[in-house]
């Protein structure tokens, strides 16, 4: 059930670079778009994030420093000493950890209630999904058509309460079908679960749950089922086949709603599922005698503080999951202030300490974790901030701040380390890594560090003429 490539509509369409410059346009339907009488919302210059406790180990050096780093690196490469991954990891971590709120670009307004979640398509990282509490999805592209320094990032087209297969309550998660652009699915409080055509924006299907459907997920890495995992107020997990149009499968241990689904980007069978009972369970969905483990937060230690709260990941609801990109490790936060990481292989507690980590939502909270960087980093929506943690080391790197309002998602777009966020001030925020600064041309080579050359670089030929 792949469908089309995304096609833009007319107005927008792409360039002729594109493959979907070629395919016809879809009609805008659907109230909250900017051509029904939103106007353009220019929005005032906020200030860069700050270091929350700036120490030297993550200080950016100077121009000079970067460049010494720089040319080393390609140097190592050019000469086949380094791994070439090397100094992708480097120029990847040194843009994140230069994350900054763009005052250049702005993402059209369109919701008039808060953001529940965000999504940018897999496959050229240009398109991205939002969902409101004003029940609106809106679709955006993100390429900057005008080439202009400044620009905002246009709406192509929504689906509001007006559409007559909207969604008639609060949109809690959109995600694009993994593998093209041509269909989108969403899930909302009205207990639908939609699987929409981005060209035509009607629903090839839905599926009515009995409660209320916090969230949903597709795998990345499927190649052998359909199979979209629901969370809802409902204790049951719900698998809903989209090659049948049932739910065929339901997964049962849980004991109060679940909050928040994902499954694994290295297993396509594997399921993690967080809820309100304070339990995170990882399900092997081929099998019908229950799931793999339930998560402990103490290890199996049998102390005092455990025997109260035995097998549960947190002393609170859970209500985020995220894995790593490589499917090893799982992230999970709840409302008791923590954040824990777990080995998704043995469901081992790491006891990786990211200290109090500010949780007061009540549903699904949608954080992200960094692609292609030596450490990762997360990305957690903390009040009207978002924290940006190392994953391995718990380490508080820095608080972005910008939004006026609570964070209640935010995604990571790995292709050139941009992070979006989405809150209840109803605006959806860049943050983007700064520019190198330049290094003028007079600098000598006394500016550049001294660093010990390597062995292979050096030259012993000499043309003294003592040497026989």
């Amino acid at each position: 059930m792949a469908g089309r490539p995304l096609t833009a509509p007319n107005g927008h369409q792409p360039p002729p670079h594109s493959p979907a410059a070629t395919l016809r346009p879809a009609p805008r339907v659907g109230g909250g778009h900017a051509s029904n009488g939103a106007r353009h919302w220019r929005r005032p210059a906020r200030p860069r994030a700050t270091p929350a406790s700036p120490g030297p180990r993550w200080r950016i050096g100077g121009g000079c420093r970067r460049l010494a780093a720089m040319l080393g690196f390609l140097s190592g490469r050019q000469a086949g000493l380094d791994d070439p991954l090397r100094l992708r990891r480097a120029e990847a971590t040194r843009r994140v950890l230069s994350l900054e709120l763009n005052k250049d670009r702005d993402v059209e307004r369109i919701h008039g209630n808060g953001i529940n979640s965000l999504d940018i398509e897999p496959v050229e990282g240009r398109y991205m999904l939002s969902g409101g509490s004003d029940g609106v999805i809106v679709l955006y592209d993100l390429e900057n058509l005008s080439r202009k320094p400044s620009y905002t990032c246009k709406a192509l087209c929504s689906v509001g309460r007006s559409h007559p297969d909207g969604h008639r309550f609060s949109v809690e998660t959109v995600q694009w079908y993994p593998h093209d652009t041509g269909m989108f699915t969403s899930s909302s409080f009205d207990k639908t679960l939609k699987i929409w055509d981005t060209n035509t924006l009607q629903p090839a299907d839905v599926f009515h749950f009995e409660g209320t459907v916090y969230s949903h997920h597709m795998s990345s890495v499927a190649t052998k089922h359909c199979l979209v995992a629901v969370g809802t107020k409902s204790p049951k997990v719900q698998l809903c086949d989209l090659k049948s149009g049932s739910c065929s499968h339901i997964l049962q241990g849980h004991r109060q709603e679940i909050l928040a689904v994902s499954w694994s980007p290295r297993h396509e069978y594997i399921l993690a599922t967080a809820s309100a009972d304070s339990k995170v369970k990882l399900w092997d969905v081929r099998r019908a005698s229950g799931c793999l483990t339930t998560l402990d937060q103490h290890n199996g230690e049998k102390t005092k503080a455990s025997s109260e709260a035995a097998n549960t990941a947190h002393n609170g609801r859970v209500n985020g999951l995220c894995y790593t990109s490589d499917g090893l490790h799982l992230l999970t936060i709840g409302t008791d202030d923590r954040m824990r990481l777990w080995n998704s292989s043995t469901g081992e507690n790491t006891l990786v300490n990211y200290g109090k980590v500010r949780n007061e939502s009540r549903k699904g909270l949608k954080f992200a974790i960094s692609c292609g960087c030596n450490p990762e980093f997360a990305f957690v929506p903390c009040g009207s901030t978002i924290a940006v943690y190392t994953v391995f080391s718990g380490e508080l790197i820095t608080m972005l701040r910008g939004h006026y309002n609570t964070v209640d998602c935010c995604v990571f777009q790995p292709n050139f380390q941009e992070l979006y966020s989405g809150g209840k001030d109803c605006n959806i925020l860049a943050w983007i890594p700064a520019l190198r600064e330049p290094v003028p041309d007079d600098v000598s080579d006394k500016c550049l560090p001294q660093q010990r050359l390597n062995p292979a670089y050096e030259d012993a030929w000499s043309s003294t003429d003592d040497e026989g």
